[in-house]
């Protein structure tokens, strides 16, 4: 009954992997832009405005502001939107893949032949059942306590502000890949991540005194002990809890993580029956190790690939990154049937039920990745591959044309930065705030602004699921002038566009500086996607909005920004 549980808990952890960043979306901005820090719009109708510590606002009413020498009008709205409820979803999205790597971890061979050996302790040592369930439930409170005062030294160490830093640089996004690629390795057998063996030794040495000190550090012993097996998933869990950039997000991380942990150690202390159930150690452990390993090194290419689109490397474009996945997880696959083995593998005389089922959830995932590698959608994953336009070969959208150009032939502005690998295919904006807003007053119709950026999962996934709907589409294309405002890119501006901000006191250097400090400036957000509505003298017409999933309400909100532009006539 366990192996089934165990294959259970695998698979909500892969899932959790491609459906969060809780592994549930994710930090979607990831080059920060001279002391601005960016972050994904939840999945609501409303804007989030997650406002740095560095940026001063003050309240405003709604009227007409200027904004640059470019004569911008715009009026600034506010929104139903909370910060404190953005907060609170990316703190539970931390606690959930925190517990659901804890009940990973809980499979590691370094823990899980612990726990009959544990309970056991408690129950003979006690002079009464009551006794023994008391030490086991002390004995996980003192798990939960080691493991969240982890997380609050990373909190104290760096803070709030140093992990948006560090989840929004390029640099170290490069370094949570090579991190992320360790871990697999690890997991995989080619080495394990150990702790000094004499700090373990005097740790385990205290354990033998009685009294709470004793049951505290039997806790701290297992968790020392463990940590060759639930160090990649900690580290793991801790890059994702910096990428939400919450103050709090380590220590929730780690309190979803050591309930999983401690949770069996009291329920089997409080029904030692239970024990029986317990399948025997074995090589299917390793087998759980070498699974997560896959699922570490297919994130690892995630992270890998923001940092690629940022830069402009060039290197991972939508079928390069969909035939990597499609290689891990054959393998993956491959793996669970036998087919091939690792070092510390066990021999697989036969194939159990939930092994089988795996496989086949596994390799159906594969034969789905497939069909992207010439253009196919893949609304599911899309979130996390890269954007659409980077796909070099596409039969839903054929051959690309070239930038997109003025009425009179001119180039469009940035077009050959962002059109040929941001722009999903079909679509014609323009790139500078200006053009956009001249093209409004020449064709007589709104601007939509989106603010985006090449690292934006709800970006992606608005794109992919919402703006690839007909009526969607059809309102995009034909009643809207499109500006699609990127605020993380790194192209550098010319010297004579470079400008101190008389928002943010930072030196504007980049396109994506420029477009961030207007976001902030101007609509007092610092999210994406954000998407505005203005007429031709930048004045806002409706309320602004973030990611919306629901194509019926985000038609409303078009409509609505269509009949204002009207209405004003």
């Amino acid at each position: 009954m366990l192996k089934n549980t165990f294959i259970l808990l695998v698979i909500t952890f892969f899932s959790l992997s491609l459906t969060t960043t809780t592994f549930a979306s994710a930090q979607d901005s990831l080059s920060s832009t001279e002391g601005l820090q960016f972050e994904t719009s939840p999945d609501t109708s409303t804007t989030v405005e997650a406002v740095p510590e560095d940026l001063n606002f003050t309240t405003s009413p709604d009227t007409i502001v200027s904004q640059d020498s470019s004569k911008i009008a715009t009026a600034k709205t506010t929104t139903p939107s909370s910060e404190h409820e953005t907060g609170k979803k990316s703190l539970w999205s931390i606690f959930i893949a925190g517990l659901v790597g804890g009940f990973a971890a809980l499979l590691m061979p370094c823990i899980f032949p612990m726990l009959p050996l544990t309970v056991s302790y408690f129950t003979k040592q006690s002079g009464s059942r009551a006794s023994g369930i008391s030490k086991a439930l002390l004995y996980g409170l003192f798990i939960i306590v080691i493991y969240v005062a982890l997380g609050m030294v990373i909190t104290i160490a760096f803070g709030s502000d140093a992990l948006n830093a560090l989840s929004t640089n390029g640099i170290f996004n490069f370094l949570f890949f090579l991190l992320l690629v360790v871990f697999a390795a690890s997991f995989f057998g080619a080495f394990e991540i150990t702790l000094p063996s004499s700090f373990v030794n005097k740790m385990d040495a205290k354990s033998d005194k009685g009294g709470l000190i004793g049951l505290f550090f039997m806790a701290f012993s297992l968790s020392l002990v463990s940590f060759s097996c639930t160090g990649p998933i900690i580290g793991t869990l801790l890059v994702e809890a910096a990428s939400k950039g919450e103050r709090l997000g380590p220590a929730i991380g780690m309190l979803g993580f050591s309930i999983a942990l401690a949770i069996p150690f009291g329920l089997f202390a409080m029904f030692p029956s239970m024990l029986k159930s317990l399948p025997k150690s074995g090589g299917w452990l390793n087998s759980v190790k070498v699974v997560l390993g896959f699922l570490e090194l297919a994130l690892a290419l995630k992270f890998l690939s923001n940092v690629d689109l940022a830069y402009h490397w060039n290197w991972l474009d939508r079928e390069v990154f969909l035939s990597l996945w499609i290689a891990i997880f054959g393998l993956m696959g491959l793996y669970l049937i036998g087919k091939i083995k690792f070092s510390h593998d066990s021999d697989l005389k036969f194939l159990s039920v939930p092994r089988t089922i795996l496989a086949v959830i596994v390799f159906s995932f594969v034969v789905y990745m497939i069909p992207g590698l010439w253009g196919a959608p893949l609304k599911s994953i899309s979130a996390f591959l890269p954007p659409s336009a980077t796909q070099d070969f596409d039969l839903s959208a054929g051959i690309a044309t070239g930038a997109p150009t003025h009425s009179d032939g001119k180039v469009k502005k940035y077009a050959e930065i962002f059109h040929e690998r941001g722009t999903p295919k079909g679509f014609d904006p323009y790139y500078d705030y200006d053009e956009a807003l001249a093209a409004s007053k020449e064709q007589n119709k709104p601007v939509l602004i989106d603010f985006t950026g090449w690292n934006c999962v709800n970006c992606r996934k608005m794109e992919a699921n919402v703006w690839t709907d007909p009526a969607v589409a059809k309102l995009l294309k034909e009643q809207f002038i499109m500006a699609e405002l990127f605020v993380d890119d790194k192209t550098e501006l010319p010297i004579n566009e470079q400008f101190v901000s008389d928002y943010s006191g930072k030196k504007i250097k980049t396109i994506g500086n420029k477009n961030s400090d207007f976001q902030a400036s101007t609509f007092d957000s610092n999210s994406q996607p954000l998407y505005v509505i203005v007429d031709g003298s930048g004045t806002v017409l409706v309320p602004k909005t973030g990611a919306n999933y629901n194509i019926a309400e985000y038609i409303a909100f078009l409509q609505s920004g269509i009949d204002a532009f009207k209405a004003k006539k």
